[in-house]
């Protein structure tokens, strides 16, 4: 059911926040024990909360599930780290939590996720496998994978997921569901535990393009509390979602449609194309030169970033600390030994590496000039076309176990999704057909800032 009927139904009375709240627990309890979307989730919190709903807000009564790195007041917050899974409950809302319940709706439930958002099939996690309600021997993606399979599952009407290099949109298209990654600075990232912090963006992820309309309009807006937000006004995301597409140019970048690409997914994603052709868009060949470059940028960034931020996590102020230390860096090193996966600790040491004396002009400061290379690549692109068009993954789901110890393969998989958060610009996965039993999706990115046009192109692509 779509958040906007759900809404009416809310309003007319024919269905009440605690029911929804019942059947929502019921389904868990019955359809996730396979799946392994939800670390937790707190029903009699939410029937509190539910108690006194105001019904005529944009959201009224409608529970949303949150991945486990948004700090949700009073609610555990693991990132699926073995680390802050034993003691930490979250002091405070992250801004999106306080927009959602300013809008009306209900935090549900804590969503699975690789460890503090690091990797691409939610096999990461410390803490449970999460396997795909498509194909329960695949993986859902990741790293929002708990969040993608809950909706596609059907036991969350929709989620909250984060997005540092399409760990939204992957998972979305492996599920079959529509996952938005806002435009950088669009969503505030305050209360969001941080990755890379030059990256991260919290974004919708739905069963609709409208559903992530009306949640994206929900949480977006300016947050003194995030340096890195934009003080911009929010559109009404719904006003203009069935303006069409006659008109709009499409760009088709040559170098996200080359070798590698399963068959199945390039016929899927040229339909999708051909559509918005038949619906008056005009389809053009585009360049992206620097888009060879971008896996080694974002894996020099993104751990760069990732090292500084996880230096937190000492054993000294919260989350797991080891026992009986001898000394204090006896106390640091085994905290993070014992506290940390394999995934999280490759990252770091990548990190630290990149901006150590001696290679910091080398690696990370080079990586920065690329990037800019990147981002100017589409504000190029985006003189002459509204959106461009791609894959969101060269190959459907993967089976579990599959890249288990091949890392190198599961960064090479975020290939076409990497460049988005590089350049800071907005982009959707929108189911577009199946191979064989397999969603995939089709990947729509705009400039910075052009959600409002993104989700409409979207919607056409959706029908």
């Amino acid at each position: 059911m779509s958040l906007l009927s759900l809404r009416d139904q809310l309003r007319s009375g024919s269905v009440t926040p605690s029911g929804l709240l019942d059947d929502l627990a019921g389904k868990i309890v019955s359809r996730d024990p396979e799946i392994g979307a939800y670390l937790s989730h707190d029903l009699a919190a939410a029937k509190a909360e539910a108690a006194s709903v105001d019904l005529s807000l944009p959201l009224g009564g409608i529970p949303i599930a949150i991945k486990d790195n948004m700090n949700v007041l009073g609610q555990p917050c693991t990132c699926g780290s073995k680390f802050l899974s034993e003691n930490y409950t979250s002091p405070y809302d992250a801004t999106v939590i306080r927009k959602l319940r300013a809008a009306g709706a209900i935090p549900f439930g804590r969503l699975n996720m690789d460890e503090f958002a690091m990797g691409s099939a939610t096999e990461n996690s410390a803490l449970q496998i999460t396997r795909n309600p498509h194909d329960l021997d695949r993986i859902p993606g990741g790293s929002s994978g708990g969040s993608a399979a809950a909706v596609a599952s059907g036991t969350a009407f929709a989620a909250l997921g984060s997005d540092t290099g399409g760990s939204i949109r992957q998972p979305a298209s492996h599920c079959g569901i529509v996952g938005l990654k806002p435009s950088y600075g669009r969503v505030s990232r305050f209360g969001l535990v941080a990755f890379a912090s030059s990256l991260d963006q919290i974004g919708p992820m739905t069963q609709t393009v409208e559903d992530a309309a009306l949640l994206l309009g929900a949480i977006a807006g300016y947050d003194p509390q995030d340096s890195t937000s934009l003080d911009r006004p929010v559109p009404d995301y719904l006003a203009t979602l069935n303006d069409g597409v006659k008109g709009l140019k499409i760009g088709l970048p040559k170098e996200y449609f080359g070798d590698g690409i399963d068959p199945g997914v390039r016929e899927l994603v040229m339909a999708a194309a051909n559509k918005l052709a038949a619906a008056g868009a005009e389809l053009v060949e585009i360049s992206l030169p620097h888009t060879e470059y971008a896996v080694a940028t974002y894996y020099v960034i993104a751990p760069a970033e990732a090292s500084s931020n996880l230096s937190r996590f000492d054993g000294i102020r919260y989350g797991h600390r080891a026992a009986n230390p001898t000394d204090l860096l006896d106390l640091y090193r085994r905290s993070r030994e014992e506290g940390f996966g394999p995934e999280v600790k490759r990252r770091i040491i990548l990190g630290t590496y990149v901006l150590s004396s001696g290679y910091h002009d080398a690696y990370y400061t080079k990586a920065q000039k690329v990037r800019t290379l990147i981002r100017r690549d589409f504000e190029t692109a985006f003189e002459t076309v509204d959106a461009v068009l791609s894959p969101v993954a060269p190959t459907p789901a993967r089976k579990l176990g599959e890249s288990a110890h091949d890392p190198l393969r599961e960064y090479l998989s975020d290939i076409f999704t990497l460049a988005a958060n590089l350049a800071g610009n907005c982009a959707i996965s929108v189911p577009c057909g199946k191979v064989g039993q397999l969603p995939v999706g089709v990947q729509i990115l705009g400039p910075h800032f052009g959600e409002a046009k993104l989700l409409q192109i979207a919607k056409a692509v959706e029908g």
